[in-house]
């Protein structure tokens, strides 16, 4: 009896998995995974990405100095 009951539930999910495998199909291949585009972009990724980062580093240390002038530290 648990015989019986354990095919038709491992039936069951491997008829339900690979329906659902199927209907879904996604493009192939390098950078489609990602949300953004990667290649012949008209500036290049790596601008985008360093100056993304490289301002997001900066600003605290130009909000730092900013009131440090402002104050007469400096």
């Amino acid at each position: 009896m648990f015989r019986q009951q354990a095919i038709k539930l491992s039936t069951r999910r491997a008829l339900f998995s690979t329906s659902s495998k199927n209907m879904v199909h996604f493009k192939d291949g390098v950078y489609n995974n990602l949300p953004f585009k990667v290649v012949n972009r008209k500036i290049p990724y790596g601008v985008v990405h360093f100056g993304f980062f490289g301002v997001g580093l900066l600003v605290p240390f130009i909000i730092t100095w900013a009131q440090l002038k402002k104050s007469g530290s400096l």
